[in-house]
């Protein structure tokens, strides 16, 4: 996964600074792959490979091992709702190059993707259209993406993952609020960022060299339930403490790196969580 300039044919990403970060995840899925770990996604590999953009700086950060645990986690919780809601639709909300449809389709689920104009034409590449699984560029702070999930069978799971923590606070507020009134009954999953990891982010270990910057933080999970009525928070995990159906597929090398790291940093392991929401 280098720099691709001896390879003319390949894709040069035209990403704006919130979107590039998108690339992170998508090195990490890639790594882990290619070294045969936790988790096994092939078409990772093949993007990044088909990418004209130096990885070394995002190689380098420290999110990596993070960002396979928060996947799995959102994978996990989309197998439990595919489970509980045959032929329901999952939507992805700041959709980057995630490829969790080819990860865990189960056949039935209906699928929408759902990010910027860039990151869409640049997903377009690599994942036409189909029956069940559709893009869509729109902004998510807009109310035109619960229009077109309002087409597609419910119930709806919306997840975002490491999306809305680049927003501002008040935009956040007006994701929930879209969701709450538009999509009722809905189960939403986010992550969210602690002040304490937040105020590391400049640091070129954490961000590498993208200009992205985490805008909302919060200590408290629950914060959202107070913004909304009907928005209640029904689980939520830190790397502390995983879903069974994760931790589980740890090697015995992972929780004790996990639990050493716990013991030194109780609160940094607790200041980023990923959460599962009820909406009305």
């Amino acid at each position: 996964m280098s720099n691709g300039t001896e390879h003319p044919e390949k894709i040069t990403p035209r990403l704006g600074p919130v979107q590039e970060s998108l690339l992170i995840p998508l090195y990490a899925r890639a790594a882990e792959s290619a070294d045969g770990g936790l988790l096994h996604d092939p078409h990772a590999v093949r993007i990044a490979a088909s990418l004209d953009y130096d990885f070394g700086p995002v190689a380098g950060t420290r999110n990596l091992f993070g960002a396979i645990l928060r996947t799995l986690v959102f994978d996990a919780w989309a197998r439990d709702f595919m489970a509980r809601a045959p032929g329901g639709t999952v939507v992805e909300l700041g959709a980057g190059l995630t490829t969790r449809f080819e990860r865990i389709d189960d056949g039935r689920v209906h699928w929408l993707d759902v990010d910027l104009p860039d990151v869409i034409e640049l997903r377009g590449r690599f994942f036409p259209d189909t029956r069940r699984r559709r893009a869509l560029a729109a902004s998510v702070t807009g109310p035109a993406w619960t229009e077109h999930v309002l087409r597609l069978p419910p119930p709806y799971l919306l997840i975002a993952e490491a999306v809305l923590a680049f927003l501002p606070e008040d935009a956040v507020h007006r994701v929930f609020t879209l969701a709450a009134e538009r999509l009722p009954g809905s189960e939403f999953a986010v992550d969210t960022v602690g002040h304490e990891l937040a105020a590391e982010q400049d640091d070129p270990k954490v961000l590498g060299r993208l200009s992205a910057r985490v805008r909302w933080t919060t200590d408290d999970p629950h914060s959202p339930e107070r913004w909304q009525p009907g928005v209640r928070l029904r689980s939520s995990a830190h790397f502390g403490r995983l879903p069974p159906a994760v931790r589980t597929r740890l090697r015995p090398e992972h929780r004790d790196a996990l639990a050493a790291y716990g013991t030194r940093n109780p609160s940094r392991i607790r200041a980023y969580r990923v959460n599962r929401y009820g909406l009305g």
